[in-house]
């Protein structure tokens, strides 16, 4: 059992005035106790009480969780857990419930009256796995150190004829070599008009000359994600494409030049989107700045307009501006920072400016 964390957890739940929490993410449940299994359809659920000890429900089918320093409840495939669920819950307040809380164990809670009210309260957990600790740092910048290398294996990639699948089939193979476990997401490999597609799934389009090729790429190393986009040229850019990518570039900088705590979210997606407008593309550029990034590639709370709070040392987020115009290009510029005492740390290396490739 992580204390530290349990702690932060429980007072998030005290400043929202509950004193009962249900979790059933499975990653937010190892991040709390450092013990992980898939449940698939059965029920793995940590209730943990703003006071005493937390009690982690587990069938029988799934590994050893005594080491955990929880109190264990377990079940078998044979028994009904809502009733061992529910006399777990003190049903004179409300319960905290998990935004992953699947309606086929909720609804029975709700009908047995197990709790007064139920409330969604995710955030008590998000918000304390948003703010990265040391040792969370340390592993995020490892993550995207080999994203670095893999970058720049992409690039050595990159010929006439070759086909976007094939590149992007091979990149699980290269992650593997140098140190990490998967993908953090499927990779995105675009080239030409493709690239105006901001989620392109790599296809047999083929490399032809002259075509910029956007790479969006991340691992999962050590359980933490990595996430990083470049876009390159194939031959001398067009004045065309080289103010497309140059626009970009000043946005991802200035936003990146702006963080430090108590800087607000919108302000960062505001100091990128403004270059752009200025430059006349505003309606090109048609997603968030980015979002925020560590167990899973996108996690709660989001670099957009609509995110007024400031951010906090510890906290990793991706800035990606990009401009996208269909039948023609798209430029992306993505890098991940952690917010620090007085500034912020971009955790990417591989170099950001024009480079012709290929």
């Amino acid at each position: 059992m992580n204390t530290q964390r349990i702690d932060r957890v429980r007072a998030n739940l005290q400043a929202r005035d509950l004193d009962q929490l249900l979790i059933v993410d499975p990653l937010s449940i190892w991040w709390l106790t450092d013990y992980y299994t898939e449940p698939y359809e059965r029920l793995l659920a940590l209730y943990l009480p703003r006071t005493g000890v937390p009690t982690l429900f587990v069938n029988r089918l799934f590994p050893d969780a005594s080491n955990t320093g929880a109190r264990i409840a377990s079940y078998s495939d044979t028994d009904d857990p809502i009733p061992m669920l529910s006399a777990a819950i003190d049903p004179t307040r409300p319960l905290g419930v998990d935004k992953e809380l699947s309606a086929r164990w909720l609804v029975p809670l709700m009908q047995t009256g197990a709790a007064r009210a139920f409330v969604l309260a995710s955030d008590a957990v998000d918000d304390a796995r948003a703010i990265k600790d040391a040792r969370e740092q340390e592993l995020m910048r490892a993550a995207s150190a080999v994203n670095d290398e893999a970058m720049a294996w992409l690039v050595e990639q990159v010929r006439p004829g070759v086909t976007e699948l094939a590149i992007a089939e091979g990149l699980l193979g290269t992650y593997r070599r140098l140190g990490a476990e998967d993908h953090s997401f499927s990779p995105i490999v675009s080239f030409g008009p493709n690239a105006a597609d901001p989620h392109h799934e790599p296809d047999e389009t083929a490399l032809t000359a002259g075509d910029m090729v956007l790479f969006d790429v991340g691992c999962k190393r050590d359980w933490y994600c990595s996430d990083m986009t470049r876009t390159f040229f194939t031959a001398e850019p067009t004045e065309h494409q080289r103010a497309v990518y140059e626009t970009v570039l000043r946005a991802n900088e200035a936003a990146e030049a702006i963080v430090r705590p108590g800087v607000t979210f919108a302000e960062i997606d505001l100091a990128a989107r403004r270059i752009i407008e200025d430059a006349g593309w505003g309606p090109q550029f048609n997603h968030r700045l980015g979002h925020q990034i560590g167990l899973q590639d996108h996690e709660p709370g989001d670099v957009s307009a609509t995110h007024d709070e400031p951010v906090q040392p510890g906290m990793c987020f991706s800035i990606e501006p990009g401009i996208y115009l269909p039948g023609d290009l798209g430029v992306r510029i993505e890098d991940l920072v952690i917010v620090t005492e007085d500034g912020c740390e971009v955790l990417n290396r591989y170099p950001k400016g024009a480079q012709i490739i290929g």
